[in-house]
């Protein structure tokens, strides 16, 4: 598509703590077009008042997202321009977003996604763990697909990065623990960008003993080095 062509959705990463990680470019994005997109409409209010932006906001999350968007295309086909953000990271990697994405571009409409935060990346570096090869599985299935997928996972080489609920952290290493060996190296990382920010380095059995003392609060990422 021609760069001349104007943009009809912009996908704008947002901070995934700290309300400074976000980038002059975005905030100027979220100032210039007509509506945005926002997976919590009050999340999304706190930031745009942090820096001044008054901007109408429309309510486009997992449990509407199918129904909203023809009327959504429909909009920027007109010539309205807006903009998709998410409770904080990059729309569409683990959250709503890749079906909007879609639609637009089956639909002719010019999608740009600008770069910034995503809370693997940090994670990732601050594991320590190999980051030259690895694999985002985000969010596993909680019930129906989990055996299957962590029995395939259990002879993959490159470095895993996972998701998951503060409530279920320490049931989901025990099923890596037993899934991958109780020994494979990981890192748990929570709360990012944050003041309590924390990096927890060790053995998956290490980590079990870690967290079931604690009472664990805040987005968890874990990362977990790959078989040798």
């Amino acid at each position: 598509m021609d760069k001349r062509t104007p943009t009809q959705l912009y996908v704008v990463p947002t901070p995934i703590g700290n309300l400074e990680d976000i980038t002059i470019r975005a905030l100027r994005i979220l100032k210039e077009v007509d509506f945005i997109l926002a997976e919590d409409t009050r999340n999304t209010g706190h930031l745009l008042k942090h820096y001044g932006i008054e901007k109408k906001l429309v309510p486009h999350h997992l449990f509407n997202e199918h129904k909203t968007i023809e009327n959504i295309v429909e909009r920027l086909r007109d010539g309205a321009s807006c903009a998709l953000v998410s409770d904080a990271g990059t729309p569409a990697i683990s959250d709503p977003g890749y079906l909007l994405v879609r639609a637009c571009i089956l639909a002719g409409l010019r999608v740009e996604c600008l770069p910034g935060p995503t809370a693997f990346v940090p994670a990732l570096v601050n594991s320590g763990i190999a980051s030259d090869h690895f694999v985002f599985e985000g969010f596993l299935p909680h019930k129906k697909g989990r055996h299957t997928r962590l029995t395939t996972l259990a002879d993959e080489e490159k470095t895993m990065i996972f998701y998951e609920s503060p409530h279920r952290l320490v049931k989901a290493l025990s099923q890596f623990a037993e899934y991958f060996g109780a020994e494979r190296h990981a890192c748990v990382s929570r709360e990012l960008t944050k003041i309590f920010e924390e990096n927890v380095r060790g053995s998956l059995a290490e980590l079990i003993a870690y967290f079931e003392k604690k009472t664990v609060k805040g987005e968890i990422v874990i990362v977990i080095a790959g078989k040798d």
